[in-house]
């Protein structure tokens, strides 16, 4: 049975990490730049699935091109540790959510991006 949250649009899901990382002090151009760098998205793209509406599920399965240092990205989100995710969907997820979590925090953004 699939989970719940594959099936939610990322159009719903979006504010709400939106709002957290605003909160923080960051902005939608910091978790744009987030989401675009893990996915292949630019921002022109990334606009046009936020306005079509689809769900996570085709969003990461359409995605242009998944970020291989998305690899890197590890530790606890929502309880869980992400290297230990086997289901790859799911894993993709908790992977963005633990990027937009490390961009709330206040991480420099070329850390939260793997860069060097």
């Amino acid at each position: 049975m699939a989970h719940r949250i594959y099936g939610m649009s990322l159009a719903k899901v979006y504010p709400a990490w939106a709002a957290k990382v605003e909160r923080k002090g960051r902005n939608r151009e910091d978790l744009d730049r987030v989401i675009c760098w893990l996915t292949g998205h630019d921002v022109a793209s990334l606009a046009a699935v936020l306005a079509e509406g689809l769900s996570l599920e085709r969003f990461f399965a359409e995605a242009p091109r998944m970020n291989p240092a998305r690899d890197q990205v590890s530790g606890v989100i929502c309880g869980v540790r992400i290297e230990e995710i086997d289901e790859p969907l799911m894993r993709e997820i908790r992977i963005l959510d633990k990027l937009v979590d490390e961009l709330a925090r206040g991480r420099p953004l070329s850390k939260v991006l793997r860069d060097g």
